[in-house]
C-alpha cells in the first residue's frame, strides 16, 4: 500500500523529514478492529510534535497521522458498530501505526459513522479536535451540553485553532458566552463567523484585553496555546469555584497558590487517554463522534476544513507540517485521496 512514514526525525525542511513509501497492508482486522481505506486525513500539532527533531531511529517505517475519514473495507469477529462499506471518521491511537497510508487497522470503539452531509475531506477535518474540545469542555470542565450552564462565561485561548474552532460552537451550543483570542483579523472574523461573542487579542496583554471586553473574571477557561506564558493570567482571570483546562504540554512548574483561595481547578486533556490506557469507557469516544455527526446533519456544527492541499504524500504533508509549525493556521488542513 502506499503510504507516507518516516525512519529519522529531522527538521521538516530536510528532504527525508518524511518518505513516500510502498508498505505492507495491514493484516485482517481482529477482535474489535475495522481495516478502513482512507480517503482524507487531516494534519494537527501531535504530527510535528510527534516528529519533532530527536537521535531516535525506527527500525520499520513509523506511519503518522491522527484524523481520518475513509470506508470500513473488513471487519474483526468481535466489531458490533460497524459493517464493511460503512463510512467512518476516527482521530485513531497514538500508540499504534497512523491515517497516512491507503489502510488502517483502528478499534471500532473510538470511531463514528461520520455525517451523511459532508464529504471525506471535510469529515476528516472533525474527529481530534471534536473528540478534544467534546472532553474539554463536557467531561473535564464538566459543562452541561442541555444548557444547565447557559449564560456563564468561557474564555478559549487561540479560538482560530482546530480545537477552538469547534470548542466555539460546541460551547454556544451549551449557551455560554464565548470569549475567543485571536491576532489576526482573518482570525478574528473566523471566530466571529463560528460564533464567539467577543474576540480578544491573545498575548501579554490578556488579563486587560478580556476586562476592557466587559468581563473582570470568566467561569471557564480554555487553553489551546501556549499553557506556560498563559498561566498566571489565567489563575487571574478565572472565576471563583470556575476552572482551567489545557491542551498543551508544561514546560516549566506552575504555582496552583492562586486557584486556591477560589476553590478554582486545573485540568488537563488528551484525547489519546482511553485509547493509550484501553479504559473502562473507551467507547464514550464513539458515542461522542456519532453525536457531532448527528449535530452536523441537523445544522447546528459545522466542518472547521479551511483547506485542501492536495493527495496525501510527503510533499503536501511536509508542506501541512510546515504551515502548522509556523503556528499561522485557521482551522483545520486537509489531504484526500493518494496520486496515482
Amino acid at each position: 500500500m502506499k503510504a507516507v512514514a518516516l525512519t529519522r526525525y529531522l527538521p521538516i525542511d530536510h528532504p527525508e523529514a518524511l518518505l513516500d513509501l510502498e508498505l505492507p497492508k495491514p493484516p485482517a482486522p481482529a477482535g474489535h478492529d475495522l481495516l478502513v481505506r482512507i480517503e482524507a486525513v487531516s494534519v494537527n500539532p501531535v504530527d510535528y510534535k510527534v516528529r519533532a527533531p530527536k537521535d531516535k531511529i525506527e527500525s520499520t517505517p513509523r506511519v503518522l497521522g491522527w484524523d481520518a475519514a475513509g470506508v470500513v473495507e473488513a471487519v474483526g469477529e468481535a466489531v458490533s458498530l460497524f459493517k464493511p462499506g460503512d463510512r467512518v471518521y476516527y482521530a485513531g491511537d497514538i500508540t499504534r501505526p497512523g491515517s497516512n497510508a491507503e489502510f488502517q487497522l483502528v478499534d471500532e470503539r473510538i470511531v463514528g459513522h461520520r455525517p451523511a452531509t459532508l464529504d471525506a475531506a471535510q469529515a476528516a477535518a472533525l474527529p481530534l479536535t471534536a473528540i478534544t474540545a467534546w472532553e474539554a469542555l463536557f467531561d473535564r470542565l464538566g459543562i452541561d451540553l442541555d444548557g444547565r450552564h447557559a449564560g456563564k462565561s468561557l474564555l478559549i485561548v487561540g479560538g482560530a485553532g482546530g480545537v477552538g474552532s469547534i470548542a466555539i460552537q460546541l460551547a454556544k451550543l451549551a449557551g455560554l458566552t464565548v470569549i475567543a483570542t485571536a491576532s489576526r483579523a482573518e482570525s478574528r472574523a473566523w471566530c466571529l463567523e463560528l460564533g464567539a461573542d467577543k474576540v480578544v487579542a491573545h498575548g501579554d496583554g490578556l488579563v486587560a484585553a478580556v476586562r476592557e471586553a466587559g468581563l473582570q473574571q470568566v467561569d471557564y477557561i480554555l487553553c489551546t496555546s501556549d499553557t506556560d506564558g498563559y498561566f498566571a493570567a489565567l489563575a487571574e482571570l478565572v472565576a471563583p469555584q470556575g476552572g482551567i483546562v489545557t491542551i498543551v504540554e508544561t514546560g516549566k512548574a506552575h504555582d496552583l497558590d492562586p486557584l486556591k483561595a477560589k476553590s478554582a481547578y486545573f485540568a488537563w486533556e488528551f484525547m489519546f487517554t482511553r485509547s493509550m490506557f484501553q479504559t473502562a469507557d473507551m467507547i464514550e469516544q464513539h458515542r461522542l463522534l456519532e453525536e457531532v455527526a448527528r449535530l452536523i446533519d441537523a445544522g447546528r456544527l459545522r466542518t472547521t476544513l479551511a483547506g485542501t492541499l492536495g493527495p496525501i504524500d510527503a510533499a503536501h504533508l511536509k508542506r501541512a507540517h510546515a504551515l502548522l509549525e509556523g503556528g499561522r493556521t485557521i482551522g483545520k488542513l486537509v489531504l484526500a485521496g493518494f496520486g496515482g
